[in-house]
């Protein structure tokens, strides 16, 4: 099963890999708070890098792990992330719409999931890309 979700954000593509990618593991739970994520591996994220996964989804509790396999600032991230059972890879991308807007868009595969499970999936990943606008434009000033 795949999806895509993107939003626009009217800051640059530098303010928002920062806030995306480079503090990943303590902004993700800010636009999914049912998501709780620990770096194992120790320095900056960077290709290599492993994350441990905890979070209730659909009122299950999983734990895994992601390992970052793509950092290409300020440009792409990609993941492999392994949750319990189930095994996916996701990718966010960062295209420069102007030099303060720049559109965010990530594409995740959950290898083996039905496919109507995009639809309860891809809403609530929409819904904490709408988060990820808000706490960017404003914690960041525009042209940073």
């Amino acid at each position: 099963m795949e999806f895509e979700v993107s939003t626009t954000i009217d800051r640059s593509a530098a303010a928002v890999w920062d806030f995306y990618a480079v503090h990943h593991v303590q902004n993700h739970p800010r636009w999914d708070p049912d998501m709780s994520l620990e770096q194992v591996t120790s320095g900056p994220i960077g290709v290599g890098t492993v994350i441990k996964r905890r979070y209730i989804r659909f009122g299950v509790f999983v734990e895994g792990t992601m390992e970052i396999v793509e950092f290409d600032p300020p440009r792409a991230m990609g993941a492999k992330i392994h949750d319990g059972q189930t095994e996916m890879t996701g990718r966010a991308t960062l295209t420069a719409e102007g030099p303060n807007r720049t559109r965010l868009t990530t594409h995740v595969d959950i290898y083996g999931a039905d496919p109507s499970m995009a639809e309860k999936i891809t809403p609530l990943v929409q819904q904490g890309y709408e988060t990820i606008k808000r706490l960017v434009e404003s914690e960041y000033e525009p042209g940073s």
